[in-house]
């Protein structure tokens, strides 16, 4: 299996990933505009809840459906309407599948494989899924290169269709319409799932704390106004607000362990010597309630991120998603696509990323 989060370190991981990282970048992650399309989704989510007056309703799918369009436009150069009945259902098929991957007797098929021969268990159902959703994508990338205009792409469907092409011939190409598959979604449910999570976590606080709540919307009325949508220039004027959401993703653990890994070479930590090709999980829920460093870290606490003069203070024992994703910003979903479990079947030695 190739792809990004389930293929072996490698020529066909690195390639995939320079891919991912580039094509990103090219289609403006990290820049204003990337930030306005986050801005506008915001708008259509907003309307659709106006469109429930007020009303009791599960916010779920529509923060879903927000979230994952961000990424969508990236992928495909288009946003799904929040009624679109067969991409809504893709996504909850994604979600029950992260559900499923985490289950005990996933985890059993993946230490015995011939389990699988069952013709029962959860894994059955995963790999239906999984078969609907590879379906689903499949339909999307072949309407999409219909029109297309080879070495002017309009998203990532595009560019790796490009690749594809260039290596044509080439028998050691890592490029396929089977990995682009794999790939389109394991961005998809890596740019949604953990956001989605941490958006409904965050609605449930303010419920829970609705002081925590006003002080928020005070912050964020001092700082912005009411009448536009706020923008990362106004982060630093908003150091309450960045308290809580980093209070958030401490207390939530969105992705308690991380994604897997594997040593590229035989390695010793702390006296341990750990083989060449040993799969690595890292355990960031006990950091996160370690009481070494966090004060009663039962407790939802904003101002444990805050100095005596209210100002913003980062924790080094801050790490939603790993190492090097401790930073949360407004899009931080994109940032997440390395701390997701795919949307596929995993065979036990294609966990690790390297």
């Amino acid at each position: 299996m190739g792809g990004l989060l389930n293929a072996k370190y490698g020529r066909g991981w690195t390639e995939h990933r320079r891919l991912a990282v580039s094509s990103f970048r090219s289609f403006g992650y990290g820049q204003r505009s990337f930030e306005n399309r986050i801005s506008e989704e915001c708008m259509f989510f907003l309307d659709a809840v106006d469109m429930h007056k007020g009303k009791p309703f599960d916010p779920k799918h529509l923060i879903t459906n927000a979230v994952s369009n961000v990424t969508n436009l990236i992928l495909f150069g288009e946003r799904f309407r929040y009624d679109d009945t067969d991409f809504r259902h893709m996504i909850e098929l994604f979600s029950e599948n992260v559900e499923l991957a985490t289950s005990a007797w996933v985890f059993l098929y993946n230490a015995f494989p011939p389990l699988g021969l069952l013709p029962f268990g959860k894994h059955r159902q995963l790999f239906r899924n999984a078969a609907e959703v590879y379906d689903f994508l499949l339909r999307i990338i072949e309407r999409l290169s219909e029109n297309r205009t080879p070495r002017f792409p309009r998203h990532y469907v595009d560019v790796y269709l490009d690749e594809m092409e260039q290596s044509d011939g080439d028998p050691e190409a890592v490029f396929s319409t089977e990995n682009l598959i794999f790939s389109v979604g394991e961005l998809i449910i890596a740019g949604t799932e953990t956001t989605t999570n941490v958006l409904r976590w965050a609605v449930l606080f303010m419920a829970l704390y609705p002081d925590i709540q006003g002080q928020v919307q005070r912050e964020i009325d001092s700082a912005v106004g009411p009448n536009r949508p706020p923008s990362l220039e106004e982060k630093p004027r908003m150091p309450y607000t960045e308290a809580v959401s980093h209070e958030i993703l401490r207390f939530c653990n969105v992705a308690p362990l991380g994604i897997f890994h594997a040593t590229s070479k035989e390695t010793a930590v702390r006296g341990y010597s750990i083989p060449e090709g040993t799969t690595v999980i890292t355990n960031l829920y006990s950091v996160h309630f370690d009481e070494k460093y966090w004060k009663d870290p039962d407790a939802f606490n904003p101002e444990r991120f805050l100095d005596s003069g209210g100002q913003f203070v980062k924790k080094e024992a801050f790490l939603p998603f790993s190492v090097d994703t401790a930073n949360f910003t407004l899009s931080c979903h994109v940032a997440s696509m390395a701390a997701e479990a795919a949307p596929f079947p995993v065979a036990p030695s294609t966990s690790s990323c390297g």
